[in-house]
């Protein structure tokens, strides 16, 4: 449940969302942020099949919706289908709207026929998105009558907080290290950066046979160190505060927490040209977010670096409407909307239990 907070604003009757996220476990995660920013009159639950389908609440709010009917095993991801067609039914009989955050254009792993199936049915029962930035397109399949609002990524810079300077050179990369995020690229590039005085730093979880392609290279190049796990969060915020560039190379990039995590402790970026990430390059202020055309190149990381010491920044990345309590009440408001247009006669009545 959301904690209380005395600067909450209520909005109304205690509402409750059923989430398609698991609890919070200790790290920092995006279900983290939104159960905190959350008002006090907003009550969470987290995701099991049990709960979905059995019990009482008001809203169901889905967040990377392909995770819900995924499984290795293919028996197991057919009962989750099945699972989710049924829990369909149920919110159209109960009258539970659906909410959809937008975090992705599509899954960065393609999925069975069957599952994209089952995910449009979903998307054309969804009575309100959020999308994360103003140029993340709709589904095919939503529904003309859903609500559209954009409600950005939070900052983290209440949650991390680091004193410490940047070293000179050392250039990072982190995150959960899997292929379409372009590491095989970068320390090839970093590779015929003949400069002595550079670091390239790797911290993250590696799948998909990444970690024995980053440990061949350290044993190419002495400048190349890593960090081949997933990382609490104050070695995380150690390691982003020691860089002096984060380079994310994404051969597809929409919405990235990892960049808000660099801007929120105040350390430029390279990532790939991208609409969302000109907004973004807008919105924060000049050289905080830099960007490159087509396939990075060691002109391009040659040339960020120089650029960056040759115009430092006097102010910090402009982040402002980012903070969770904000997020939280805009969210909020997306709720209640969706339950009054699925309820409209019982959204108003003050006194009103949750469905249960």
């Amino acid at each position: 449940m959301a904690p209380s907070s005395p600067t909450s604003p209520r909005t109304g009757r205690p509402l409750t969302v059923q989430l398609s996220l698991s609890p919070p476990d200790g790290t920092t995660r995006y279900v983290d942020q939104v159960v905190e920013g959350a008002p006090t009159d907003v009550a969470f639950r987290f995701f099991s099949w049990r709960a979905a389908l059995f019990g009482g609440y008001d809203v169901f709010h889905v967040h990377w919706p392909e995770f819900l009917v995924r499984d290795p095993q293919p028996v197991k991801a057919f009962l989750q289908r099945l699972s989710l067609r049924v829990l369909l039914l149920l919110l159209r009989v109960r009258r539970v709207p659906i909410v959809r955050t937008l975090h992705n254009l599509r899954p960065h792993e393609s999925g069975h026929v069957a599952e994209t199936r089952v995910l449009d049915a979903l998307d054309r029962r969804t009575a309100a998105f959020i999308k994360l930035n103003p140029t993340t397109p709709l589904p095919p399949s939503a529904s003309n009558s859903a609500e559209v609002v954009t409600i950005p990524h939070g900052h983290y810079r209440g949650r991390f907080r680091s004193d410490a300077q940047p070293v000179p050179g050392r250039i990072l990369h982190f995150g959960l290290i899997r292929r379409y995020k372009g590491v095989e690229t970068l320390l090839g590039v970093f590779r015929s950066l003949e400069d002595p005085g550079l670091q390239l730093r790797i911290v993250g979880r590696p799948s998909d046979g990444l970690g024995e392609v980053i440990e061949r290279e350290q044993a190419y190049d002495a400048r190349v160190s890593s960090v081949l796990r997933f990382v609490q969060d104050a070695e995380l915020v150690d390691e982003v505060g020691h860089a002096e560039l984060v380079v994310l190379p994404y051969r597809e990039m929409h919405n990235s927490g990892a960049i808000l995590v660099a801007l929120s402790l105040n350390r430029p970026v390279l990532v790939p040209s991208s609409p969302a990430n000109a907004v973004l390059a807008e919105e924060v202020g000049p050289g905080w977010v830099h960007q490159y055309e087509g396939e990075l190149t060691t002109e391009i990381l040659g040339g960020t670096l120089d650029d960056l010491r040759a115009r430092p920044r006097t102010e910090p990345p402009r982040l402002d409407g980012r903070d969770w309590m904000t997020i939280g009440a805009a969210t909020s408001g997306v709720y209640r909307r969706a339950l009054a247009r699925s309820r409209p006669a019982r959204a108003d009545a003050a006194a009103l239990e949750p469905v249960r």
